[in-house]
């Protein structure tokens, strides 16, 4: 599974003008299920996204993660958006292929455990709309941004 990670101050998803989700201070995760992914990747993605060591301390150094935050005054959200454009493959030309992203059906199901674990583990937890045209805006602190894959345990 790949995730692209931003650290942000605010961010929304809008879809047909109406807000579905938006957070605080927090987590902007946009995720994307590959061919061949697992729940077991999509377990081992949420606990690395969670313990990710990307927020500020009382001295200024990122040592705090998202769940770290409560502890601090603030409570960190996850806004969690799926985007199979993450799975773009650009070494053939100037028209990205998508071949390696998930099946809908199986990108569906992957996006809807990945979000169900996220809300058992992480108490702020706001969505997008799977394979809805979403707008995204957000207020990237730092900026903040890391992309994660992880892949298949053999």
């Amino acid at each position: 599974m790949l995730a692209l990670i931003q650290r942000v101050r605010r961010a929304r998803v809008d879809v047909a003008q109406e807000t579905v989700g938006s957070i605080g201070p927090g987590l902007l995760v946009l995720v994307c299920a590959e061919q061949g992914d697992t729940e077991a990747q999509g377990d081992k993605l949420l606990a690395k996204i969670l313990k990710l060591r990307i927020f500020s301390d009382a001295d200024g150094k990122m040592n705090l993660s998202v769940q770290d935050m409560d502890g601090a005054g603030t409570q960190g959200g996850l806004l969690i958006v799926s985007q199979f454009t993450l799975a773009a493959d650009t070494t053939g030309g100037n028209r990205p292929s998508f071949k390696g992203a998930a099946a809908p059906d199986d990108g569906r199901r992957l996006y809807d455990y990945f979000v169900t674990q996220a809300r058992a583990a992480h108490p702020v937890v706001q969505t997008g709309i799977f394979a809805a045209d979403m707008l995204v805006e957000l207020v990237n602190d730092g900026p903040v941004t890391i992309p994660m894959r992880v892949a298949p345990t053999l």
